[in-house]
């Protein structure tokens, strides 16, 4: 007779967990967290970069520039992975201290003007994995730091008594709960979300959802993103239930 042998749920692998996660909604309709194959575009090439994944990045340029010869994204992706970051960006920078909510592709988007070359900043730091940058972390921006804005002079008093000028009814002041439309970035939520898949691929769920969450909020309107963004809390929450 052969003998049964259970296993608890606690040691179960993750990879086992995910799998339960997916069935759990119906035999109908399976889920998986493997994610279709990224196709050879700069966005992309962004989201592997973002991640450290310089293996991935490289085939995904090589396929670009052998569809499109000559392509300017992927040349510049190119050499942010095999020139050196100080030759392309220059030996001068200034230091700035990352507030929270910052990104190296915004950083690179402000300060060098170009979301391509987030991967030479990131590397001018010494930052293997960009998506990793914390709030509070001092960077050397290449070049010269922008000036400050002089405040304007104090117009001079004049002699003449100014003629009074007839008052005006102040407008009535907005409603307390009007709503303040929070600013959108499709092309950055775009870029954070694939990040986010490719986090939830390797099984770093929490990044996964908090990455999907960020993409939510600059793109609200995106129903991939939302799609996305469920079925990570999904299995996070399986996950825990789990343990």
């Amino acid at each position: 007779m052969m003998r049964r042998f259970s296993l608890p749920i606690r040691s179960l692998p993750l990879a086992t967990l995910l799998v339960l996660a997916a069935c759990s909604h119906g035999p109908s309709h399976p889920e998986t967290v493997s994610a279709a194959p990224a196709s050879a575009s700069p966005e992309n090439v962004i989201a592997a970069l973002d991640q450290g994944d310089e293996a991935t990045a490289r085939k995904l340029i090589k396929a670009i520039q052998k569809r499109t010869p000559g392509d300017p994204s992927a040349r510049v992706l190119a050499e942010s992975i095999d020139k050196d970051p100080v030759e392309l960006l220059g030996p001068k920078y200034f230091s700035y201290t990352t507030q929270p909510g910052e990104t190296m592709v915004g950083l690179a988007q402000r300060f060098l003007g170009n979301t391509l070359k987030f991967y030479q900043l990131a590397r001018y730091n010494g930052i293997k994995v960009p998506a990793t940058l914390a709030a509070g972390t001092v960077l050397h921006i290449p070049g010269t730091p922008p000036r400050p804005i002089a405040p304007k002079p104090a117009p001079r008093p004049e002699s003449v008594t100014p003629i009074a000028k007839p008052a005006h009814p102040k407008p009535a002041p907005l409603p307390a709960s009007a709503p303040v439309a929070a600013p959108t970035n499709p092309a950055l939520a775009r870029q954070l979300r694939g990040a986010g898949l490719t986090a939830l691929n390797q099984g770093k769920i929490d990044r996964a959802v908090a990455l999907l969450g960020r993409a939510a909020a600059l793109d609200p309107g995106n129903p991939l993103i939302a799609r996305d963004l469920t079925r990570a809390e999904r299995i996070a929450q399986t996950v825990k239930t789990h343990h």
